[in-house]
């Protein structure tokens, strides 16, 4: 394995330096969602403010439910998925439809942080079968007569609605989501959520008066949708291989950070961060660092284009090296 302080990368461009339009087709928003719009609305208006052809979301909120939001533009798109790998945090209010003691509350709360089963509501926009998903957290913020102030930390696809629900038919007086705001996605946090004021406004000034900063400090590679990942770096002869869809073979690494274990999803980027595609570990990191040779991951997803490096591999074979 060579050591990244003496690999040097011949090709590529760091995501902060890609020139404004390939940093807007490459790029997300982490938005604060007003109540009213669904998310689908709020994704084409970014579209069209942006003038891109493909914009998406990475997790629906209701019409009535406010909070973060992140949408992808264009080529950002195909690395939205990985959102799903990773928890999200809301915070709810439960309205109870009767009194309920402390002690019961506490409780149910502890109940119910774990794995529980559940069933989409009607109006969800995937099929309506029963699922297992996994509550981490739960606590209890604040409670005022029979409203219930959450914080929840729960598994990607959870539906705090049904989980309110449920939590009221446990109690044995009913209850139901009077509101909820989602403060956290994988490693996306309220601190980090802009307005769709802001955004337009940094759009009039780059159009209006040709600035960029304020863009360029709204809309973020889309490499940082891999933050929370283990990730693996690869020389510059491993990229375009890599592209075409061969498995990342050990002499091609430079680098990794993060430990893994077999089986766990990474990210693969270029001695440039270039975020290059995702994959499921092959073997442990520690078991990767004492190996010259074999494949260290099998790609599940490639974001960076064929072509994008120079062909320094031999078809046929998995160089990466």
């Amino acid at each position: 394995m060579v050591d990244s302080e003496s690999a040097r990368s011949k090709h590529g461009i760091t995501p902060e330096e890609r020139d404004i339009k390939t940093h807007l087709k490459k790029g997300i928003i982490v938005l604060d969602k007003p109540k009213g719009p669904t998310s689908h609305q709020v994704s084409a208006w970014v579209r069209n403010m942006a003038g891109a052809e493909k914009a998406g979301h990475g997790g629906t909120l209701d019409p009535n439910v406010s909070g973060l939001l992140v949408v992808a533009l264009d080529d950002s798109l195909k690395a939205l998925q990985v959102l799903l790998l990773d928890s999200k945090e809301y915070i709810g209010t439960l309205k109870l439809h009767g009194q309920v003691g402390r002690k019961e509350l506490d409780e149910v709360v502890a109940e119910f942080t774990t794995e529980i089963y559940q069933t989409p509501p009607v109006r969800a926009a995937v099929k309506r079968e029963r699922r297992s998903r996994t509550v981490h957290e739960m606590e209890i913020l604040d409670i005022k007569e029979k409203s219930v102030l959450l914080r929840i930390v729960c598994e990607s696809g959870t539906y705090i609605r049904t989980l309110c629900v449920d939590m009221g038919d446990a109690l044995g007086v009913g209850g139901h989501m009077f509101e909820l705001r989602r403060t956290r996605t994988a490693g996306f946090a309220e601190d980090q959520i802009v307005t769709m004021h802001e955004l337009k406004d940094a759009f009039v000034a780059y159009e209006e008066e040709g600035d960029e900063a304020p863009l360029r400090k709204i809309i973020l590679p889309f490499e940082k949708l891999l933050d929370h990942l283990p990730k693996i770096y690869v020389k510059d002869s491993a990229v375009d291989a890599i592209c075409h869809g061969a498995d990342v073979a050990i002499p091609g690494i430079t680098k990794m950070e993060g430990m893994f274990t077999s089986g766990q999803t990474v990210a693969i980027f270029t001695q440039k961060r270039e975020g290059v595609a995702v994959g499921k570990a092959k073997l442990d990191s520690e078991k990767i660092k004492e190996m010259q040779k074999g494949s260290a991951v099998n790609l599940e997803r490639v974001f960076m284009a064929p072509g994008t490096y120079p062909s320094l591999w031999k078809r046929g074979r998995n160089l990466n090296a």
